[in-house]
């Protein structure tokens, strides 16, 4: 992804736009340091419908007992030094 100064983005706003929309996104810079990202409303919406981790488990279409039980032994030997 393509880093360009703020400056230089407000000076090609249109040209920034257009490629964001062709699926090149850009990193607006201020005084060095990553401030936003211009993207396409597609992409940000693909990004905006992407469900957290919780509602993915939530969604788990099983009951519990199809969740095997976890083992009381430990993964691996723990060895002291």
């Amino acid at each position: 992804m393509r880093e360009i100064q703020l400056k230089d983005a407000k000076a090609s706003l249109s040209a920034v736009i257009d490629q964001a929309i062709q699926g090149h996104p850009a990193v607006i810079t201020r005084h060095g340091r990553k401030q936003a990202v211009v993207l396409s409303f597609e992409d940000y919406e693909k990004l905006a419908n992407v469900p957290s981790f919780g509602r993915l488990l939530a969604s788990f279409p099983g009951d519990e007992a199809d969740i095997p039980q976890r083992s009381s032994k430990p993964a691996r030997s723990v060895i002291d030094f």
